[in-house]
């Protein structure tokens, strides 16, 4: 009896450990040739964040991002992999906290509200919280960016639920729950779906927050490309969706092919039912293949959410392994007043 009372005592510890300290905080900022801006975004999550950790890492630059970055008190790191995923995985691999904040090295993000987020996390006891940037769909920054921002996000709340209003958000709050659970497979800019995804499918607490999107520094380019990189996100939801729900993907899949068999099947049934005759045997054969290609894809469909399904019980139990962690209100108080 008191082998299964420690063993329970211990699961209860596991599953929700207090802290007495306020807590750790990393600032991670992932940067390509963002020499022109690094130095004032370091500045400013240093003036509102004072005890975190500011991280850059360095994807490749050429411009002398690093130097500016490390004279400006940033602990700069580098990432050989080419692409923001890349850097992403590098950086939740690496980095140990309780939270970790991240924005982008171009000074499009607002660094006083890395704060309120921090305190909606902890308070609320999320695990994600996204920075939304106001007025995204009307003025991106770039021709067809808003409208693009636009279609995305409503195509992911058709695909995968209502959780997000911008989804592209790259100024995001995380518990250490979700950093150390997260499998970061993409290696671009489709990194930010790929986030979302994984919160909707685990349905983690996640909360939102209204921040102002400003504009780049005056001379930096955006490294965004428009039609390659929204192939790109258009590849990874439909990607995505089969990983996350193939029984809705393949059955999708397999009623569109069973409704071209028909139209195409049902002309040459209602000759034979008329004539016996079957006098186009090509449509005829076409249309049965479709019908069985439809079958194959309904089949498909079953076993692989199965699979699915097994591999997000793996995620949740990943998830619930590592402990939720409580701060002490008091200890966070003093730290934040200081």
């Amino acid at each position: 009896m008191n082998a299964q009372s420690d063993l329970a005592q211990a699961a209860a510890v596991s599953a929700c450990v207090s802290l007495q300290r306020p807590p750790r905080i990393a600032v991670l900022l992932p940067c390509y040739n963002e020499a022109l801006s690094i130095a004032a975004v370091v500045k400013e999550f240093r003036t509102h964040l004072p005890d975190a950790a500011i991280y850059v890492y360095d994807n490749c630059s050429t411009d002398g991002t690093s130097q500016v970055a490390s004279a400006a008190g940033a602990i700069v790191r580098y990432e050989p992999w080419p692409g923001k995923g890349n850097v992403v995985r590098r950086m939740f691999s690496d980095i140990e906290a309780d939270v970790y904040v991240m924005a982008d090295g171009d000074g499009t993000y607002e660094a006083a509200m890395a704060q309120p987020m921090i305190s909606k996390l902890v308070d609320e006891h999320l695990d994600m919280v996204v920075g939304t940037r106001r007025g995204v769909y009307v003025d991106a920054h770039r021709v067809g960016h808003g409208f693009g921002n636009w279609l995305f996000n409503r195509a992911y709340r058709l695909l995968f639920g209502e959780l997000f209003t911008d989804i592209f958000s790259g100024y995001r709050v995380f518990s250490r729950r979700f950093v150390k659970t997260f499998p970061a497979v993409s290696g671009g800019f489709e990194i930010e779906t790929e986030m979302s995804v994984h919160a909707s499918q685990l349905r983690m607490p996640i909360g939102e927050v209204p921040t102002t999107y400003g504009e780049r520094q005056a001379g930096s380019q955006s490294k965004l490309r428009t039609v390659r990189d929204a192939l790109r996100i258009l590849m990874m939801f439909l990607l995505l969706f089969k990983e996350t729900r193939p029984a809705k993907f393949f059955g999708i899949m397999g009623a569109t092919l069973l409704a071209v068999a028909l139209g195409l099947g049902m002309p040459v049934i209602t000759t034979y039912l008329e004539t016996g005759l079957v006098p186009r045997f090509p449509t005829a054969i076409l249309a049965s293949a479709l019908v069985v290609l439809s079958a194959i894809s309904a089949v498909c469909g079953l076993v692989l959410d199965s699979v699915a399904r097994g591999r997000l019980e793996v995620k949740r139990m990943n998830y619930l392994r590592m402990p939720a962690v409580e701060f002490d209100r008091r200890s966070a108080a003093c730290s934040q007043g200081s």
